[in-house]
């Protein structure tokens, strides 16, 4: 039977260096829950049976309370006291306490560096958005220290199913009610369930602390999916308690990352570094846009990801986001956590990779007349809540507010960006600036007075030389 490993648990920040009170008097039920506590998280080792010859039963509770004590930092005494009672409650992970990171017993891993998950079904807390957005970044905690590759897929054939489920659920460890186990995950091995993870729908989930982070709770549970056990280090991820984090400074701890990389080793160089691909001096875009903090680039069938804070850049596929489209697109841009993807005369608008009902539509729906066959590239300004609109030699403005098109418009490109000349193939606009990509070549503008600022190759943004 394979070990299922329970959850980490709701705790927040513990006081692990109080004091130790004097004349406590510790009830007859309050001993009972400390010796249940230790039987169920510090188990007999194979040491014990020799020892219980030679110690009595006092003298072996003594021990493991010690033993729980020194895990979490408290004085050691062997005294069930107030402050050891007090962390013995906090709700916590099913499964026993171990040294530093720790893997299964027989440090289990899974034997290929692509695995493939499949998200079973969503948590009604939370928008599907940002559900996937959640467990994908999770899942990027770990390909970032490892070799691993993690990729989404559609069915029930991937190697890792997640799902939201409620008290019994199929696997012989139902979840209580909120507020406990939060989730649980299975270790590396052969199905059914190995690397299956579950999330308790009796929990409030949330995309950031106003409720229970699903991206630092799946990040720990996609741990133990690899094959790592706890850890006993505080502020390590795989530490067994719930650790809310503010989500924009939050690092792996080199306690996990030692851990993971004694199971799969380091990354390899290549992904620390751009495709030569994307670094071509010829290389264009068919388009580019923002998506929740990202800077999306697009090219036939392919998509770059880059993020201010990483690195390293993602490169996938563009139907893994969006399956309708899978010979890529010709504009995006975002507006309001929603993008809008364009390709021939249709456009598609989607919270993160959800199509939104009713999509596609065509894009004479905006007002377009109908010798507009497509559109080459698209903007918008989040400050005017205007969305510029190109296609062959003209560009239209767009009233996001008012669903109109400007009057005035279309106006010829040559004339408000004569440096740009008479195409645009992708736009976008970021930190006040506006670029507008032709060929293999970006023109930087002022996006308020749209001052010609300079030009750039188009893969600039790589850190190609």
């Amino acid at each position: 039977m394979k070990s299922l490993l329970l959850v980490i648990a709701l705790c927040g920040a513990l006081g692990y260096a109080l004091p130790i009170g004097t004349d406590e008097l510790i009830s007859d039920k309050d001993m009972a829950f400390a010796k249940k506590y230790v039987e169920n998280y510090y188990p007999d080792s194979e040491n014990t049976p020799a020892l219980r010859s030679k110690m009595s039963d006092t003298a072996i509770a003594a021990a493991k309370i010690q033993e729980m004590q020194r895990f979490f930092g408290l004085q050691v005494t062997g005294k069930v006291d107030a402050n050891t009672l007090e962390v013995m409650r906090k709700p916590r992970c099913g499964i026993p306490d171990v040294g530093k990171f720790s893997t299964f017993e027989g440090s289990p891993k899974w034997t290929k560096k692509t695995l493939t998950y499949s998200i079973q079904n969503y948590t009604p807390d939370m928008h599907p958005a940002y559900v996937e957005e959640a467990i994908e970044k999770a899942w990027k905690v770990w390909s970032e220290v490892t070799p691993l590759t993690f990729t989404r897929v559609y069915d029930d054939s991937a190697d890792i199913l997640i799902s939201f489920v409620a008290g019994y659920h199929g696997d012989s460890s139902p979840f209580n009610g909120p507020g406990n186990e939060l989730a649980h995950a299975f270790r590396p091995g052969d199905r059914p369930l190995s690397g299956d993870a579950h999330f308790n729908e009796d929990e409030t989930w949330s995309k950031d602390l106003t409720g229970t982070n699903l991206f630092i709770v799946a990040a720990h549970e996609f741990g133990h999916s690899l094959g790592l056990d706890h850890s006993n280090v505080l502020g390590a991820l795989m530490f067994p308690h719930y650790q809310p984090t503010e989500l924009s400074t939050f690092r792996l701890h080199q306690d996990d990352i030692v851990g993971i990389q004694y199971l799969y080793g380091p990354p390899s160089s290549a992904t620390e570094a751009p495709s030569p691909d994307l670094c071509d001096p010829q290389q264009t875009f068919d388009a580019v846009s923002t998506l929740r903090g990202e800077t999306l680039f697009f090219k036939n069938s392919t998509m770059w990801r880059k993020t201010s804070w990483e690195k390293s850049i993602m490169k996938r596929q563009i139907d893994e986001f969006w399956p309708a489209l899978t010979r890529g697109i010709d504009a995006a841009y975002e507006e309001e956590d929603t993008v809008y993807l364009f390709k021939g005369h249709k456009y598609w608008a989607s919270e993160g990779n959800i199509i939104k009902p009713g999509f596609p539509k065509k894009i004479h729906s905006l007002g377009f007349p109908k010798a507009v066959r497509n559109i080459d590239a698209a903007v918008h300004d989040e400050r005017t809540k205007k969305t510029l609109f190109f296609s062959g030699y003209k560009y239209w403005s767009y009233d996001e507010a008012k669903r109109f098109m400007e009057k005035g418009y279309p106006r010829k490109i040559a004339a408000d960006f004569p440096e740009v000349g008479s195409k645009v193939d992708a736009a976008l606009q970021l930190d006040g600036h506006l670029y507008l990509f032709s060929g293999s070549k970006q023109y930087e503008f002022d996006s308020k007075s749209k001052k010609f600022l300079g030009m750039k190759n188009s893969n600039s943004w790589f850190g190609c030389k």
